[in-house]
């Protein structure tokens, strides 16, 4: 009996000492991941927002006859730079300088007739003072020298009519810039009732692009600068970039100068114009580009792209508590400044929140902060 008390105590050793031995070769948790932190500022910034916009001469202008005819000649090509008053069409001019010569005939024919008319009341005058003639007669030559002299005025009418047609033949530039497409071409039959025009001319030393800011986006954008009036504050504006097609910006900057009076009842968008100069001619109308126009921003809360990560289209930073937890907050987003995003809420001025390695930490991890890293501050700079 003792001993197989003694086997059983002795088996009952071996299975505390076994299991000891297992506790002390489990392996040990791993230490918390060492990470930059960074407590977030506060500091004043711009923030620079793109607007769609698109680009017109500051005159587009259609060229059209003013009177039909046949097209004799076509003086320019497509595309070409042209100056103020240059001839660029030539309608046949043959059928309006027979109605000039028309005209003048006329007008000669009044003017022959005046004289007649007033030879009559020559020769009745002292008919009448001699009382040879009654006055009836005097007075009805005199009728009829008044319709004489009504006469040339119409015929001089008409002579001045003749000659503005017989001009409009000549189909010139009323403003200087580039000739669009030439769709009619020599030998056509044109008319000033056409759909289509001759072509379209496009002054572009300076150009206009359009662009559109929604209502919450005017709001602070007038807040941004002071005066009683929008136009007050149009003279305080800082000049914009306009960014091309090719995602280069525009050489010069412009001004925006212009604010439409009313906002459009479908979009909900009120439209400005910013002015670029373009002396070059590298902009032309019809061009598309966007306008970047920059918002200043007093004490702005700033967080670094990278120190974001995003999930169903909501937006996240990690941040720190006094007992290095991280924790995962959702932070609203309201515009961009360099490699930054400017904060309105989720975080404030001082929150330490973790500055990379994001994509692996799990809500409530402990972390060890990285104190010995020179951790950048957080800023502003592109």
């Amino acid at each position: 009996m003792k001993m197989k008390n003694v086997i059983i105590t002795s088996f009952i050793l071996a299975l505390v000492l076994s299991s000891c031995a297992d506790k002390s070769q489990a392996p040990a948790p791993p230490p918390p991941p060492v990470l930059p932190v960074a407590a977030i500022t506060s500091e004043n910034t711009t923030t620079d927002n793109e607007y769609p916009a698109s680009i017109q001469g500051t005159v587009d202008v259609e060229i059209r006859p003013q009177v039909s005819g046949n097209l004799d000649r076509v003086l320019v090509d497509e595309g070409a730079y042209v100056s103020k008053g240059q001839t660029l069409f030539k309608i046949n001019e043959r059928p309006f300088r027979e109605q000039l010569n028309n005209a003048l005939a006329s007008l000669h024919a009044a003017e022959a007739a005046l004289i007649n008319a007033q030879l009559e009341v020559d020769k009745l005058t002292p008919l009448v003072q001699n009382k040879v003639v009654s006055d009836y007669q005097l007075k009805t030559a005199k009728a009829s020298q008044k319709i004489a002299a009504a006469n040339i005025e119409q015929a001089k009418a008409m002579v001045a009519s003749a000659k503005i047609n017989l001009g409009y033949t000549n189909v010139t530039a009323p403003v200087s810039g580039y000739i669009g497409r030439l769709p009619k071409k020599q030998g056509s039959l044109v008319s000033a009732t056409d759909v289509e025009p001759l072509t379209t001319l496009s002054d572009v030393h300076e150009v206009f692009a359009y662009f559109s800011l929604g209502e919450t986006d005017f709001i602070n954008f007038k807040s941004q600068y002071s005066g009683n009036s929008i136009g007050d504050k149009i003279k305080k504006l800082p000049p914009v970039s306009l960014i091309l097609a090719d995602n280069n910006a525009y050489p010069q900057t412009g001004k925006i100068d212009m604010v439409d009076g009313q906002f459009d009842k479908t979009t909900g968008a009120i439209t400005l114009r910013a002015t670029f100069p373009n002396a070059n001619g590298t902009l032309r109308s019809g061009n598309t580009g966007r306008i970047r126009l920059g918002l200043q921003h007093d004490d702005a809360i700033l967080v670094p792209q990278s120190a974001t990560i995003e999930m169903q289209d909501k937006v996240f930073v990690f941040t720190v508590d006094k007992n290095n937890k991280v924790t995962k907050m959702p932070i609203t987003v309201v515009g961009k400044s360099g490699t930054n995003y400017l904060i309105k809420d989720g975080v404030k001025s001082g929150d330490q929140i973790v500055l990379s390695g994001i994509d692996k930490l799990q809500e409530g991890q402990v972390i060890q902060p990285d104190k010995a890293a020179k951790v950048a501050q957080i800023t502003n700079k592109k």
